[in-house]
C-alpha cells in the first residue's frame, strides 16, 4: 500500500517557474494527456499535465529509453514516446521561453522541461538510513539542512533513524515529538522507524499503529546511553513481537562478545587506524548475523541487516534466503568506494561501525551486489560537530563513529559502479527501488504511470571535485572532501515540484508519510 500523507510542508507558490522551453498549449504536448472528469452527460475529457518532461534517456522498467513523463497532481499520468523534431528543429511541440500562466492555471497551460542531451531522467533515490538527530541534538544535523542535502543529491524520499534524537523513537509521544520537529522544514519527503530497545515492549505496537516502518535495534552498544542494545533473550522476544505485528526488523548486526574477545589482546585507541580495524573484526559481523538468521529462521521474522561492511557474512545470508528465511541486507557507499588501506592515520572522518574493511573485501561487496546478494545501497548518514571526531588527537576510539556523506552518496556510488562496469539502471535499482521495496515505501522507486513523480535530472558523464563548503549538511567533514567524482544532479522534482536548491524559488514541500496499516 501506498503510504499515507500525514502532514505537509508548508507551501507557496515562491513565483513563476521558468523551463527550457517554457509553457504550451495541452495540446501541444505529443498526445501527452490523461482521462479527466466530465460533466455529466458528457464524453470524458482528457485532463491537462501539470508538467511533461522529454529526454532522450529516461530510465524506465523497460531500461533506458528516449520519452516524455507527463505529470497530473504530483503523479506520474504517462511515459510516453519522445517527440519527434520539429520542421525547426525543435522538438515538437515545444514552446518559446516565457513566462505563462503556472500549470493548472484556467489557461490551460502545461510546463514543458526538455533534458539536455547529456542527462538522464532517473527516479527519485531513497534513503532508508538516515540520522537526522532531531530533536535533541540538532546541533548535529536536523530536517532542514539534512532534507535539503538530500534534495541536491537526487534523494527525493529519506526514512530517519529512531537514534541519536532525543527523545528517541521508542514510545508513540516521541515520534509525535519528531513529526512535531519534522513539520513545515522538510525539503523530501520523510518517514520514520521506530526502536527497539529493552523496556518498550508495550510501546512497540502503538508505534506500529501510529505509522513507522519497522522497528531498528541493536546488538551491541550504540553510542548513546538512551538506545541501548537488546541481549539475545531480548531480540528473540523483540522478533517475535514484530513478526506478530506483520512489520519489519532492523538490526545493527555486530556481536558484544567477539568484540570484547579481540580487545583483550588488541587495546583500540591512538590515531591508528589498522588498530582500530582490528577492534572490530569480521567475525563480530558474522557472528551476529548468524544469531539473527537463526532467529529469523524460527520465528520467521522479516529482518534486515544493516550497513553490511564484511563480505564474509554473505554466504551466511545466501543460504538462509535459500531456506526461505524472510532476510534483506544493505550496504553502504563507503564501504563500497574507501578501503583500510588508504585512510591515514588520525583520519577520524572515516570512523564508522562496523568499520571500512579492506580493498578485497570491498571487491566482494561490489560482487554481491551484481549478483542480488545485497539489496540496497544507503548512506548511513551519520553526522555529528566536528569536535567529536577528536580530529586534534585523531583518536579513532574516542572519536564519535558516523560518515556524512547523503548529498554525494549518488556521485560516489556511480563512480565507483562505472569504473567497473556497472550499469546507471543497475545503480537506481540499488538506490531508489531497493530501498523503497525493503522498507515498504510505496509509489516511490520508478519512473511509472501511476507512481509519485519524484523525477532527477542526472548528468552521468561530468566531474566534480568534493567543495565541502558547497554542501548542505550542517557539518562539512567528509572524508570525500577533495575527491573527484563523477556524474552531477542538475534538478530534481518531488511530485512534479522542482527542489531547491537547483530551484531558487523551491519552498519546503516535503511530506511526513507513515505506513499504512495492514502492510
Amino acid at each position: 500500500m501506498r503510504g499515507l500523507i500525514l502532514s505537509r510542508g508548508r507551501a507557496g507558490t515562491g513565483g513563476k517557474r521558468l523551463t527550457h522551453h517554457g509553457m504550451v498549449p495541452v495540446h501541444d504536448v505529443g498526445g501527452m494527456t490523461t482521462a479527466g472528469a466530465a460533466e455529466p452527460g458528457e464524453p470524458m475529457r482528457p485532463a491537462r499535465p501539470d508538467l511533461v518532461v522529454r529526454a532522450r534517456r529516461v530510465l524506465t522498467p523497460a531500461g533506458i529509453r528516449p520519452a516524455a513523463v507527463a505529470v497530473t497532481g504530483g503523479r506520474i499520468t504517462s511515459v510516453g514516446p519522445y517527440p519527434e523534431p520539429g520542421p525547426a528543429g525543435r522538438a515538437s511541440g515545444s514552446g518559446a521561453l516565457g513566462t505563462g500562466p503556472l500549470p493548472g492555471s484556467s489557461a490551460g497551460l502545461t510546463e514543458i522541461v526538455d533534458l539536455a542531451d547529456d542527462e538522464v531522467l532517473l527516479p527519485g533515490l531513497v534513503d532508508s538510513h538516515v540520522h537526522v538527530n532531531e530533536p535533541g541534538r540538532t546541533s548535529w544535523e536536523g530536517f532542514a539542512t539534512a532534507t535539503l542535502a538530500a534534495a541536491a543529491g537526487g534523494i527525493t524520499t529519506i526514512i530517519d533513524m529512531p537514534l541519536n534524537s532525543i527523545p528517541p523513537t521508542t514510545d508513540l509521544p516521541a515520534l509525535a515529538a519528531k513529526r512535531a520537529a519534522a513539520d513545515g522544514q522538510c525539503h523530501v519527503d520523510v518517514g520514520f522507524w521506530g526502536g527497539a530497545i529493552p523496556g518498550n515492549e508495550s510501546e512497540r505496537g502503538r508505534l506500529h499503529d501510529g505509522g513507522v516502518f519497522g522497528f531498528k535495534c541493536f546488538m551491541v552498544d550504540s553510542g548513546v546511553a538512551e538506545f541501548p542494545p537488546l541481549d539475545d533473550l531480548q531480540l528473540a522476544r523483540a522478533a517475535r513481537q514484530v513478526a506478530e505485528l506483520g512489520a519489519l526488523l532492523l538490526v545493527h548486526a555486530e556481536d558484544p562478545a567477539s568484540i570484547r574477545q579481540v580487545r583483550e589482546v588488541h587495546k583500540p585507541g591512538g590515531a591508528d587506524y589498522a588498530s582500530f580495524l582490528r577492534s572490530r573484526p569480521p567475525v563480530s559481523e558474522t557472528t551476529a548475523i548468524a544469531k539473527v538468521l537463526q532467529i529469523a529462521r524460527a520465528t520467521r521474522t522479516r529482518v534486515h541487516i544493516l550497513h553490511l561492511s564484511t563480505a564474509a557474512a554473505l554466504p551466511l545470508i545466501d543460504a538462509a534466503r535459500r531456506d526461505g528465511v524472510p532476510v534483506t541486507v544493505e550496504t553502504c557507499p563507503h564501504y563500497l568506494a574507501l578501503a583500510a588501506e588508504d585512510i591515514p592515520d588520525g583520519a577520524t572522518e572515516y570512523k564508522c561501525c562496523p568499520p571500512i574493511r579492506d580493498r578485497a573485501n570491498r571487491d566482494r561487496l561490489w560482487e554481491a551486489l551484481a549478483a542480488g546478494s545485497i539489496d540496497c545501497v544507503v548512506s548511513d548518514h551519520s553526522p555529528c560537530p566536528p569536535e567529536l571526531k577528536r580530529l586534534a588527537g585523531g583518536d579513532f576510539a574516542a572519536a564519535w563513529g558516523g560518515i556524512s556523506s547523503l548529498q554525494i552518496t549518488l556521485p560516489v556510488v556511480w563512480t565507483q559502479a562505472r569504473a567497473r562496469g556497472h550499469s546507471l539502471a543497475e545503480v537506481a535499482a540499488w538506490m531508489s527501488a531497493g530501498p523503497a521495496r525493503v522498507a515498504g515505501v510505496t509509489g516511490k522507486g520508478a519512473i511509472d504511470q501511476g507512481q509519485d513523480a519524484d523525477l532527477v535530472a542526472f548528468a552521468p558523464d561530468e566531474t566534480f571535485t568534493v567543495d565541502p563548503a558547497r554542501l548542505y549538511h550542517r557539518h562539512k567533514l567528509t572524508p570525500y572532501a577533495g575527491q573527484r567524482l563523477t556524474g552531477v544532479v542538475r534538478r530534481a522534482w518531488l511530485r512534479g515540484r522542482p527542489l531547491a536548491p537547483t530551484s531558487l524559488s523551491a519552498v519546503p514541500a516535503g511530506q511526513l508519510l507513515v505506513r499504512r496499516s495492514g502492510r
